[in-house]
């Protein structure tokens, strides 16, 4: 089963962290809780979001696009990146993600792909 894990921390140390210029070359910077997830072979795919800030939020209503900055909601924390890994359940999903160094500050929403 795949399981989509949304990694949310503090939003507003989101917004202040400097962004990488798109020139650079990705940091190879080792990250232990990953290294261990691919060499299993559970982990899928995943990515770090831009912050909070560079957010949009759309919704339409009445057949007109309304257009928001930031998140869709007012919180703390914030979606600042995800992960998509292959378990045989979801309490296995779970222990992953309390794995997470993330989980420790923030919070690791873990939900299963529709149709697994």
């Amino acid at each position: 089963m795949k399981f989509l894990m949304l990694v949310c921390w503090d939003a507003k140390k989101m917004d202040a962290q400097t962004e990488p210029d798109p020139s650079d070359t990705p940091n190879a910077e080792s990250f232990p809780w990953l290294d261990d997830l691919q060499a299993q072979g559970r982990w899928i795919t995943g990515d770090q979001l831009a912050p909070p800030r560079r957010a949009r939020s759309v919704r339409v209503r009445d057949g007109k696009p309304i257009v928001t900055d930031g998140p869709f909601v007012e919180t703390k924390e914030a979606i600042g990146g995800f992960d998509i890994i292959e378990c045989r359940s979801l309490e296995e999903a779970v222990e992953i993600a309390a794995k997470h160094p993330v989980a420790r500050t923030g919070t690791i929403e873990v939900r299963p792909l529709w149709g697994n």
